[in-house]
């Protein structure tokens, strides 16, 4: 017996991806709700590239986005 492989459009896999990489999902939460496998995105983030980009990174950029919001919140503020 061979087991049937499921054949995902590159599309969906970089979907799938940018759940963990830019909504900030844990890959078991995404692989869940997508009835995927863990490996199988964990393998798609790594074959991705995105796996080389570290949370701390991602965070950075973040922090980043929000303090140039805040700074401009005040600059409008004080007009």
């Amino acid at each position: 017996m061979s087991k049937n492989r499921k054949d995902y459009t590159q599309e969906f896999k970089d979907s799938a991806v940018k759940l963990v990489t830019e909504q900030g999902y844990r890959i078991s939460e995404a692989s869940r709700n997508l009835g995927i496998n863990v490996s199988v995105l964990g393998r798609w983030k790594r074959e991705s590239g995105a796996g080389n980009e570290s949370v701390a990174s991602v965070s950075t950029q973040r922090k980043d986005a929000v303090q140039t919001e805040l700074v401009r919140l005040r600059k409008e503020n004080h007009r």
